[in-house]
């Protein structure tokens, strides 16, 4: 089968090989034969190094596909089954699971040791123990979350990780209240979901920030009631809030500088919503007395910031209700092999979702 592997932590560009293969099914796992991935910027962190992931490695966490065989001691899933693939799948009995905070479960970590391919005699381990840049992938069934048969395989990738993580940080971790002012600084797909979430809960302003103007272009379309560059968002915060601050403010770029920023940008006893993955080296400073003093408050968000299934249907039935447009955030479809035009597309900021598909190009 054909496989998009990352040789070694830097390099920019994925070389696409046929001949890989799958370790056979074994107990407690599944095969799934993969039906649409896309592209998420944790992808690009993992090959750049800022995320730490063991190379050789075939990238990719969002996905969904069609369960092909189904390994001994595994309930709840037959071949056939579509399926989303979750990157980090609760185990259901941690303490952090018992509490319904299954996306703080730590269990999926035991898996990311163990290589999910191979080529050429030499193993090659699947980012965050999935890799869905693949034709197939044999995961713990933990990882494949089955779906309604309505839900289309490029909506269900999406609601993998990108989607979910951004929806769930407004409705979820921020529970955002209805006629609130929301600032998200990061227009990429997630800070689009984030959009999206806020406007389900019905925030009355939402201000979106991104130094892209394709990026402004699509938080407007997608829900948000003004778009402006990063230089004019004190001004914004001045013109919408009285010099105030917003009542919520979402980080989704992954930087101290940026996290900065949206701190700055919320009113006292509002709250900084930390959704953007970044560098275990990159250190966001606060002296303890604006701390204590402006009773802000810092809410991480992991994702989706609650118990990932549980999410996942959320954000499904969200999406029937039309309330949320999933197809719309799929702006470009790729084959496989041409999986570094995704990557360019990503960098440049042409894209907010690629869909890379398995099979002729679409």
């Amino acid at each position: 089968m054909r496989a998009a592997v990352l040789h070694e932590t830097g390099q920019e560009k994925l070389e696409v090989h046929d001949g890989v293969e799958t370790p056979a099914t074994g107990p407690g796992q599944v095969r799934i034969s993969m039906k649409a991935a896309s592209l998420c910027h944790s992808d690009l962190s993992a090959m750049s190094g800022v995320l730490p992931q063991p190379a050789p490695f075939v990238p990719g966490h969002e996905g969904a596909g069609e369960v092909v065989e189904v390994g001994a001691g595994v309930t709840g899933l037959a071949v056939g089954d579509r399926v989303i693939v979750c990157w980090m799948p609760p185990c259901g009995a941690c303490p952090s699971c018992l509490r319904g905070e299954g996306n703080l479960c730590l269990a999926a970590f035991a898996n990311m040791g163990t290589p999910n391919y191979q080529h050429d005699g030499k193993d090659i381990f699947g980012f965050s123990a999935t890799g869905t840049f693949a034709e197939e992938s044999v995961v713990a069934a933990g990882c494949a979350v089955k779906i309604p048969d309505d839900v289309p395989y490029e909506v269900a990738a999406l609601i993998g990780c990108g989607v979910t993580t951004g929806v769930g940080a407004a409705v979820n971790t921020a529970k955002v209240e209805p006629g609130s002012s929301v600032a998200v600084i990061g227009c990429g797909g997630v800070g689009i979901a984030a959009i999206q979430g806020a406007k389900v809960c019905g925030a009355a302003q939402i201000l979106a920030v991104d130094p892209v103007a394709s990026r402004r272009e699509w938080a407007l379309r997608f829900g948000a009631t003004e778009a402006v560059h990063p230089d004019q968002l004190n001004d914004a915060k001045t013109r919408i809030t009285a010099g105030e601050g917003f009542d919520y403010a979402f980080e989704v770029v992954g930087r101290s500088a940026t996290v900065r920023a949206a701190y700055d940008a919320v009113r006292r006893g509002g709250a900084l919503v930390v959704v953007g993955a970044g560098a275990m080296d990159d250190n966001a400073q606060f002296n303890m007395f604006e701390m204590f003093f402006n009773e802000k408050r810092i809410l991480p968000s992991l994702y989706g910031g609650a118990d990932v299934p549980a999410t996942y249907r959320k954000v499904i039935e969200l999406w029937r209700a039309g309330r949320l447009d999933l197809e719309g955030m799929v702006t470009h479809h790729v084959e496989l092999g041409h999986v570094n035009d995704a990557i360019e597309q990503m960098r440049t900021g042409e894209a907010l979702r690629t869909v890379i598909t398995m099979g002729a190009d679409v």
